[in-house]
């Protein structure tokens, strides 16, 4: 039985963000408007299935949940049918007026309930990473959901261009009433590097480790639905070219052999985790 679903609401987004799949995949066409609905989903899972997660959230691999024409009431479903589901989303934030993340905060009402803000920098430098993003606009919406009860995430990459501003950032998201602020280096400086984004100079190199692979999506019991409606194991494997969840079994069956490189680059691990469950550098609770 599935515990955690990811829903990827729609291919749509406003940013640019230079190392996005949206960007550096090929054969998407940014032209994309895919919304995702309830009854796609439910031709994927069913309402008892829905009633045994413990989680469902909205995260992008190529649009910002927020751009989904169908997220809040996506989301209101879900609290209809569960109402004991944790419910998150990952987003830019500049996407909508206040009014929206007001309501989205009335939705997204219970304790562990959550937004996470891919903040890359203050005023000066959040652009040169989060392309077509505006800031001002990012502010009023974090502060209209923080002000309407929401509980938000400061996340943070951390640049060469902005590694100098990651203490006035966690003071920031602190100020402005933030639940959590938590930095890392991204590993895309190795998988799809471009030029004018440089390492940070005094923060640990994101190397990928080589060991077995532990699989996020078996050991959560999760899985991932695309914005076109495809199930996959996971949004890892979730591009255009990707596993879907019907050859999982062929992907698990040749880790001992011939790992799937995406496996192996985000869920190999070492002593110090996998991949992707070290990534996280500083990591900050601000209330209790």
């Amino acid at each position: 039985m599935y515990k955690v679903l990811h829903l990827e609401p729609t291919d749509v987004c406003q940013a640019a963000c230079p190392q996005c799949a949206r960007e550096t995949d090929q054969a998407f066409d940014k032209k994309s408007r895919h919304h995702l609905t309830i009854d796609q989903i439910l031709s994927s899972i069913d309402t008892n299935t829905i009633r045994n997660l413990d989680k469902m959230y909205m995260c992008g691999v190529y649009g910002d949940p927020a751009a989904g024409q169908h997220c809040i009431d996506i989301f209101k479903y879900f609290r209809q049918i569960n109402p004991d589901i944790v419910l998150g989303m990952n987003t830019n934030g500049a996407i909508n007026n206040t009014n929206w993340w007001i309501n989205l905060a009335s939705v997204l009402n219970k304790p562990k309930d959550y937004v996470v803000f891919s903040i890359d920098g203050l005023e000066d430098t959040n652009h040169i990473y989060r392309r077509n993003v505006q800031w001002n606009k990012l502010m009023e919406n974090a502060q209209a959901f923080i002000g309407a009860g929401g509980l938000a995430h400061w996340d943070m990459l951390v640049f060469d261009h902005n590694e100098h501003q990651v203490d006035h950032c966690q003071q920031a998201a602190k100020d402005l009433g933030f639940y959590f602020f938590r930095a890392k280096v991204s590993r895309r400086h190795y998988t799809t590097p471009i030029n004018f984004l440089k390492k940070p100079k005094n923060w640990q190199d994101p190397t990928t480790v080589s060991g077995k692979i532990k699989c996020l999506a078996l050991e959560e019991k999760g899985l991932y639905i695309s914005a076109r409606g495809v199930v996959h194991p996971c949004c890892w494997l979730g591009t255009i070219d990707g596993a879907t969840i019907d050859q999982f079994d062929h992907v698990q069956s040749q880790w001992g052999i011939d790992p799937d490189s995406v496996c192996q680059q985000i869920c190999g691990t070492s002593n110090a985790g996998s991949s992707f469950t070290s990534q996280w550098q500083r990591e900050i609770q601000f209330f209790n």
